[in-house]
């Protein structure tokens, strides 16, 4: 004989669990009577027809909204997921290389239309944003200068203590100058300061133009007519290729004088001998080679960053990602371009 439950009060996704143990515990077959319930929601619905199906339970109700809800979570079953395929070395291999040349093809494309651009602006001047390349100068330059002339300043102070104790070693205290000249303003200040800037204006343009893209912004500029390479990518590249040339020059002042300071306070050089010293031995073209590189970083630092906007999801998960990896590959970019330099400079024999 079939013994029959009662169920009342509410059952719904909040109360499920508190009566899960209970409604486990009752013998099969068991007939469960559901009129009494004041609520019952698809969640509670549903964990009474698998329970009924697992314990071979009998529901019985002839209230029609709990009829009707129970019919509706048996009319629409909750489908099970599928289960993951694991994909094999040589297919995860692939799927790397499919993924790496759709975006190769994606970015040369980005750059392809950027040429286009750039070179319409020489037949359209119209077109060419100078308040927005301002307020991009203004952005990434005169508002990063602290940052960059602290950065440049403890790294001359580093290196120039460090060299201080071998140099003394062997009475060659007065070469400090023509060591920190040359690594300064040629390597030091160009490297760190792209560096820097990667970091703060290569990630912000990463995420301005992302969240843009998430809201819909980019999609809705188009829309009017207003083409963001010319209001949005255009205006950053060349402030940044302004930009990082200013911040070389205030780095390389800012090292060098970190580097004196030291020369100063370990070995013993008064200023005005360092100042001699480094007018004698330091070519001009020294600085005018550091300051070369600053266009090429500026370029290839906002160009990253920039497409890396443009290719961010609908999610804000993927403007962390995007914005992450386009600070990394913009300091890798660097560092190669900074060793592409160096080796033409070698075989110049500058």
């Amino acid at each position: 004989m079939q013994k029959s439950y009662r169920i009342d009060g509410v059952f719904d996704i909040y109360t499920i669990s508190k009566r899960e143990e209970e409604l486990k515990k009752l013998p099969k077959e068991a007939v469960l009577e559901l009129d009494n319930l004041k609520k019952l929601d698809t969640a509670g619905a549903l964990f009474l027809v698998n329970l009924a199906k697992e314990h071979s339970f009998s529901l019985k109700a002839t209230k029609k909204e709990i009829v009707q809800t129970l019919e509706l979570v048996k009319r629409y079953p909750v489908q099970p997921l599928p289960k993951s395929q694991h994909c094999s070395f040589l297919e995860r291999i692939g799927y790397f290389f499919v993924k790496k040349y759709i975006f190769l093809v994606s970015f040369l494309s980005f750059i392809g239309e950027l040429f286009i651009k750039k070179l319409s602006l020489f037949f359209n001047p119209q077109y060419f944003r100078y308040k927005e390349i301002l307020y991009e100068i203004n952005q990434s330059a005169l508002k990063a200068l602290g940052i960059v002339a602290l950065t440049s300043f403890l790294v001359g102070v580093v290196v120039a203590y460090q060299s201080a104790v071998q140099l003394r070693l062997y009475g060659a205290n007065i070469f400090i100058v023509d060591m920190l000249g040359i690594s300064i303003l040629r390597e030091l200040a160009p490297m760190i300061t792209a560096i820097v800037i990667a970091g703060r204006s290569g990630s912000a343009y990463t995420a301005e133009i992302g969240a843009m893209k998430i809201t819909q912004e980019l999609d809705a500029m188009r829309t009017m007519g207003f083409d963001p390479y010319y209001y949005l990518v255009i205006p950053r590249i060349f402030a940044l290729m302004i930009s990082l040339p200013i911040l070389i020059f205030v780095a390389d002042i800012a090292g060098v004088f970190g580097g004196l300071l030291i020369a100063h306070t370990q070995l013993g050089i008064s200023f005005g001998l360092f100042i001699e010293r480094f007018r004698d031995v330091i070519d001009v073209k020294h600085l005018l080679l550091g300051e070369l590189k600053g266009p090429f970083f500026g370029f290839l630092i906002a160009t990253i960053a920039i497409y890396r906007g443009f290719i961010v999801e609908d999610d804000t998960q993927s403007i962390g990602k995007h914005t992450t990896k386009s600070v990394v590959e913009s300091i890798f970019i660097v560092i190669v371009c900074d060793a592409v330099f160096s080796v033409i400079f070698t075989h110049l024999g500058l």
